[in-house]
């Protein structure tokens, strides 16, 4: 089992070195490749370029999910629809053996609600939902993933525009390296 996994991930299980895994060459830049490419297919599938992406750092593989695709305004309440693209996010997650940090972020737009007094709360919120739906019903590992809510303070687009506020509003999960 581990050495069929170890082909499937780009390295192989030798006996002959105690169980350590031998690089299998260029096959972490095969994997990145072949995650982007069933990433982009999903996106295109489902016709949701406007509101999912994908982005490469040195961090790793993003995928970038835009609020209004995942919750209602002010909400971090997974809408139904949203738990359909998730799945399929999953089911592509779930074979890779890297670390998910699933990301939390809003605009500078300030929320105060009971439920959420600040925009920290409501990043939080969000990727905590999201984490926890891809974990308890989508069956990722949890020892792999983590947190962290960045509220207004990570800004991919300026918060001075409509536009660049609803770029701001997303969820990224994080394929780390």
């Amino acid at each position: 089992m581990i050495s069929a996994m170890g082909s499937y991930f780009g390295s192989s299980y030798n006996s002959q070195t105690n169980g350590k895994y031998i690089s299998a060459g260029n096959s972490d830049e095969q994997n990145l490749i072949s995650l982007k490419d069933k990433v982009n297919t999903l996106i295109r599938q489902n016709d949701i370029q406007k509101d999912v992406s994908i982005v490469e750092t040195e961090r790793g593989i993003t995928v970038r999910i835009l609020d209004d695709i995942l919750f209602t305004s002010g909400s971090a309440e997974l809408k139904g629809y949203s738990k359909i693209i998730l799945n399929k996010i999953a089911g592509i997650l779930k074979n890779l053996p890297n670390d998910i940090r699933i990301e939390g972020h809003t605009d500078n737009v300030p929320v105060n609600s009971n439920m959420f007094p600040s925009n920290w709360h409501l990043s939080v919120g969000r990727a905590t939902n999201t984490a926890y739906y891809l974990m308890i019903n989508e069956g990722l590992p949890q020892e792999r993933v983590s947190i962290v809510g960045y509220s207004e303070y990570n800004p991919i687009a300026s918060n001075l525009t409509p536009e660049g506020r609803a770029n701001n509003r997303r969820v990224d999960i994080v394929i780390l390296n």
